[in-house]
């Protein structure tokens, strides 16, 4: 096959066409000596023909190349992309057990790295308390109102709409049994025990372990935490002491804001599913319910809020210099947050019940 005129990126894709359309046996030799023209475009559509027809069996040779025209088809040879053959994967009980192995000490090692950031919290909270002048009274202030002022609204109509669904799925499961007075106790321990809290740790976990991480992370990326390492000032001292301590004191006032609005959404739907009056529900949420669920809810708040806060700022530290690491890391923390306060409240539902709470 002889090739004449421009072979460029004007002519390339109708010569590109026209080539495809041979085949292996139509050719043996290309002459591209009367070709006026010859660029890298033109040069690629002539390699990768051949590339066709050696994958084919076919060899097919270029001749009449110029010096300049052999130098850039060689160029362009090299520069094509070489194929990879993709080893296939045997999983074989050695390599499941190793991968295992990884994952268990990577686990290992994340929580290593999270009680480390909790003794650090302890020990900066302690120095903080000896050495009043260091603590950041505003910024506390203005956490405490990010946290828990600010989240107020969501949390109380969470719980509020948690009551209305327990007590209405509550009385229509009771009544076939003529037992709907019951439904007073099924909201209050469903709602002071467990729900209210947890429900309340889980949508501060997503609201805030979030904004911890990329208040920090950004930070981290803009290189301004180790700007308050160069002036003398302590990352840990000025950034997770004030957020930490923030969600522990507004996580059980958050708790206690869910457990009046479940209360309150259960007792209302009573009275209009039920026809329990209001004075009705408060005698028998006095009488049928214990203070010990009120304590067995509000107690885990300060160890959710730890939960949560030391996740959050661990994972706005381990945020590297790119968009990219900060959105992964934001998303680990939610994830990783509401996790661990679902593992938590479990394993305070195993311990109240051991001991008989």
């Amino acid at each position: 096959m002889h090739l004449s005129g421009p072979l460029t990126i004007y002519t390339v894709t109708a010569a590109r066409t026209e080539l495809q359309a041979l085949a292996p046996d139509d050719v043996s030799t290309l002459d591209i000596s009367a070709l006026d023209r010859l660029d890298t475009a033109g040069a690629w559509a002539l390699v990768q023909l051949q590339t066709r027809f050696a994958d084919a069996g076919r060899d097919v040779s270029i001749t009449g190349a110029s010096s300049e025209a052999a130098s850039l088809l060689e160029s362009v040879e090299q520069a094509m992309p070489e194929k990879q053959a993709v080893a296939e994967e045997r999983l074989t009980f050695k390599a499941w057990l190793d991968r295992f192995g990884r994952k268990v000490m990577s686990g290992v090692a994340f929580l290593r790295a999270l009680t480390a950031y909790l003794g650090m919290f302890l020990h900066r909270l302690g120095r903080a308390i000896r050495h009043p002048s260091e603590f950041r009274l505003t910024s506390l202030v203005h956490h405490c109102e990010e946290v828990g002022l600010k989240a107020v609204p969501i949390v109380a109509l969470m719980a509020f709409l948690i009551g209305v669904v327990l007590a209405f799925q509550g009385s229509t499961q009771l009544r076939q049994f003529g037992a709907e007075v019951f439904v007073v106790d099924l909201i209050a321990i469903s709602v002071l025990r467990e729900l209210g809290i947890l429900l309340t740790a889980i949508i501060v976990a997503g609201r805030t372990a979030s904004a911890f991480t990329a208040a920090i992370g950004s930070m981290k990326m803009r290189e301004e935490i180790d700007a308050m390492r160069t002036l003398g000032l302590d990352p840990a001292m000025n950034l997770f002491v004030p957020r930490i301590l923030a969600l522990l004191i507004m996580l059980p006032i958050l708790g206690l804001i869910a457990n009046l609005a479940g209360l309150f959404g259960g007792g209302l739907m009573s009275w209009i599913d039920l026809g329990i009056s209001p004075a009705m529900f408060m005698t028998r949420l006095v009488e049928g319910t214990s203070v010990d669920h009120v304590f067995v809810g509000l107690v885990k708040a300060p160890f959710f809020a730890l939960i949560i806060g030391v996740v959050g700022c661990h994972a706005g530290m381990q945020v590297q210099s790119n968009a990219e690491s900060l959105g992964r890391m934001t998303s680990n923390a939610v994830v990783t947050a509401i996790f661990a306060v679902i593992v938590a409240d479990a394993v305070f539902s195993i311990f109240f019940a051991r001991i008989g709470i």
